[in-house]
């Protein structure tokens, strides 16, 4: 079985996607739509040097751009998949790849979620910091115990980030190093991501979801936010999950561990670096399950993978 994953914010790179772009009419269109509905140049932000491509309300919609432009092409080819994921903004992509989002809905609604989670909490004051080398449960236990301070984000076994108030964060990197913790590494981020003090943005992007159409699914997704299936029995809850995903945990360890445990046994990552495929490899090892992963970024990669799943 096979699960098309996405990145999250963090994997862009100036130069995402124009091989694409310069070498599929499906992937141009993606682009063409994309410039025609945003408010900003997004084939500039993703094709030339610039300062944008690494501001918040500029890269969600620039991130889903590149990756639904590389998916349409995997799809042309005939590749389908028997599930999708993303991490955190990688959602809105596997909402579109499962057919329930289309994709101008999607890259309009991760403009204003961009826009929204910037707004919230000023350059400052809040902060993210990855921990590295340390059991994720003993990191929540510990965040549990300082107000202000919560997991942002489950990446991987060995692998957790946390977040919350600027002085929260950097009390509870000692208590985790004192706890065992090899690493506590401040984070080059805009804000908290993932966050409590983020919910007033998710109860603002619930707004501008209110008015998306959704459709059928094609193909299941797993959320984030309790990293189980979601199909056309509980569809009626992804507004609810999308709004609650800006200030919850990035439940990605567990997602993981949910499709390995229903029979995935190939993971396809579709977008910028190659984050979620170490990250699927680590989780794979720790459950002790089987697992080939790929990662498609640059065009010519589509080709070996479809030779390599022949």
């Amino acid at each position: 079985m096979i699960a098309f994953v996405f990145p999250g914010q963090g994997a862009q790179v100036v130069g995402m996607g124009k091989d694409f772009y310069e070498n599929s009419e499906l992937s141009k269109s993606i682009y063409d739509e994309a410039a025609r509905v945003l408010d900003f140049d997004v084939k500039k932000v993703c094709f030339e040097e610039n300062e944008a491509i690494n501001i918040t309300e500029y890269t969600q919609a620039a991130m889903v751009t590149t990756s639904v432009a590389m998916l349409e092409v995997l799809k042309e080819k005939g590749l389908k998949p028997d599930v999708c994921a993303g991490l955190s903004l990688g959602e809105y992509c596997a909402l579109v790849a499962s057919g329930v989002m289309d994709f101008e809905d999607a890259v309009k609604a991760v403009r204003q979620r961009g826009i929204l989670m910037q707004e919230e909490v000023p350059t400052g004051e809040g902060a993210m910091s990855a921990i590295i080398g340390l059991d994720g449960d003993v990191i929540a236990d510990i965040c549990e115990k300082i107000d202000g301070v919560s997991v942002a984000n489950y990446n991987c076994p060995g692998q957790i980030v946390i977040t919350g108030k600027k002085a929260a964060v950097e009390m509870a990197n000692e208590e985790l190093k004192v706890a065992g913790a090899k690493r506590c590494v401040m984070l080059n981020v805009s804000g908290p991501f993932h966050s409590a003090m983020l919910k007033p943005a998710g109860e603002k992007l619930y707004k501008v979801l209110e008015s998306v159409e959704l459709n059928d699914f094609e193909i299941p997704y797993v959320t984030n936010v309790t990293a189980k299936y979601v199909t056309n029995e509980n569809k009626g809850e992804i507004k609810e999950m999308l709004k609650d995903q800006v200030s919850s945990s990035v439940l990605w360890i567990q997602s993981v561990e949910e499709m390995l445990n229903n029979g995935v046994d190939t993971f396809i990552e579709i977008g910028p670096g190659k984050t979620l495929t170490g990250f699927i490899k680590k989780i794979a090892k720790a459950a002790g399950k089987e697992a080939s992963t790929y990662n498609i970024e640059k065009f010519e990669d589509v080709d070996a993978v479809l030779k390599a799943l022949a």
